[in-house]
């Protein structure tokens, strides 16, 4: 058994995709791992690739992070035209290299491979109409579901397969699907879950972020619309618009924390996103202190703004050990409090005698929290201030977010001062739902349902 020495109180992003439409298929499968590889934060149980070698599609997924499960060997061995590509964060209880993607599913037409990103909430009813009619399922995941009812819908037109079962399916997605001869982008009606269009001189390219384009060499060119289908083979790229048009929701905490800094969703920087939110953290809830720092890595553009705002000196309080990633131990509270100091350590020159502010981008259960400021008072600072560059987590995510029963969310459950006592802070402040929002300098509309249950569609028991 293991467990993440730091992750395990951060909410989890499930997946990345990225697919490729190559006119030099001795690249393809490479361009696949840079791309993936750019997009593993996004997802370090699983990877895969799935590549179209012009007389079948070929596959190789396994468990682990990219370098290792798509070795110089198994990225050698293939050669094709398309290509499909995944990594995935699993749930609880699924982290299974069954459940690896991408799926490959081959029917008495053909054969389709698909990497998916997100959640299905109508998954289970789906799973078991199908298995009445007498479909046998190799995994317990929602995307062999959609799998399966696109090759059950397929009369000969790919795309009309495919638009059939998004209206059937309920939740958040951005599907990659490869078939003998195309290379498919979808992205739910909602836009819930992020998808990208990139081109390079041999072809086009797909990715879940504007990162992993820029790492498979490519070129930006757009999101890919809410609800849009986009279809790219040897006549090249066309697209077919949903007729379901409803309020755009991206999940606000690809901002907050999900997407890498220098990635672009729906036409806004992250980086600056999360600049902008630590900014107006410090006009929410100015402190008179020495240091600024953050919780490293994914606090550090708020801390940044949260410093530059009241003109604080920011310095690295947090000294974070890159190598430490997973120990395969029985978890118990002793060894996950020793695990967060194998991880993290307090730059005791630094902050000891001083009043310091603790930026951070969210809490989750609270417990990392309350160890690393206990680590900084240890370290001899005089107080600890404690900002956080979103609102409190009260409510669980149903669209491809890990999130934890709400039972375990401190948000849920606590006042902001009781949270401040249970960590033991000096004073603590959430950034407000008004300027996270403003943080974006957007007009788009954002799924919130994470911190104020506001869910786009129904959810299994409303969220409860």
């Amino acid at each position: 058994m293991y467990f993440e020495l730091l992750g395990n109180d951060k909410l989890h992003e499930e997946c990345g995709v990225v697919g490729v439409y190559s006119e030099n298929p001795q690249i393809t499968s490479q361009l696949i791992y840079y791309g993936l590889f750019a997009l593993q934060h996004r997802g370090q149980e699983s990877a895969g690739i799935a590549i179209n070698t012009g007389s079948k599609i070929e596959y190789h997924k396994d468990m682990g992070l990219v370098a290792d499960v798509l070795s110089k060997d198994v990225v050698n061995k293939y050669s094709g035209k398309i290509a499909i590509g995944h990594v995935r964060y699993s749930t609880s209880g699924e982290s299974e290299k069954q459940n690896a993607q991408p799926l490959v599913v081959r029917y008495k037409l053909g054969t389709i491979a698909l990497a998916h990103n997100g959640n299905l909430v109508n998954a289970d009813s789906l799973r078991s109409i199908l298995e009445d009619d007498g479909v046998i399922f190799q995994t317990t995941t929602d995307s062999e579901v959609v799998a399966n009812m696109v090759a059950r819908h397929y009369r000969g037109d790919i795309v009309r397969s495919i638009k059939n079962v998004t209206e059937i399916v309920k939740g958040a997605y951005a599907f990659v699907f490869m078939t003998d001869k195309e290379l498919i982008g979808v992205r739910d009606n909602y836009g819930l879950r992020p998808l990208c269009l990139g081109k390079r001189e041999d072809g086009y390219l797909l990715a879940s972020e504007s990162c992993g384009i820029t790492a498979m060499g490519g070129e930006f060119i757009r999101d890919i619309e809410p609800g849009e289908i986009v279809v790219i083979n040897e006549e090249g790229v066309s697209s077919v618009k949903t007729t379901k048009y409803v309020q755009q929701r991206l999940c606000i905490f690809e901002h907050v924390y999900f997407a890498r800094p220098d990635s672009n969703l729906d036409g806004v920087n992250v980086y600056m996103t999360r600049y902008n939110s630590g900014r107006l953290l410090a006009q929410e809830a100015p402190v008179k202190a020495d240091l600024v720092f953050c919780v490293p890595d994914s606090g550090t553009p708020a801390a940044l703004g949260y410093a530059a705002e009241l003109n604080i000196p920011y310095g690295l309080g947090i000294i974070k050990n890159r190598y430490a990633k997973r120990t395969f131990i029985e978890p118990t509270q002793d060894l996950r409090e020793q695990g967060v100091k194998t991880k993290l350590s307090i730059l005791k020159e630094l902050v000891e005698g001083k009043v310091v502010v603790m930026v951070d981008d969210s809490i989750v259960r609270g417990t990392t929290t309350k160890q690393i400021v206990n680590m900084v008072k240890e370290a001899g600072a005089k107080e600890v201030h404690v900002r956080i560059a979103s609102p409190p987590v009260t409510h669980s995510c149903f669209f491809g977010i890990n999130t934890p029963d709400r039972s375990k969310l401190i948000g849920a459950n606590n006042s902001i001062e009781e949270i401040r006592d249970f960590i033991k802070a000096d004073s603590l402040h959430f950034l407000s739902l008004e300027n996270l929002i403003k943080s974006t300098n957007s007009t788009l509309g954002y799924c919130k349902a994470c911190l104020n249950g506001d869910y786009p569609m129904e959810v299994p028991n409303n969220g409860i």
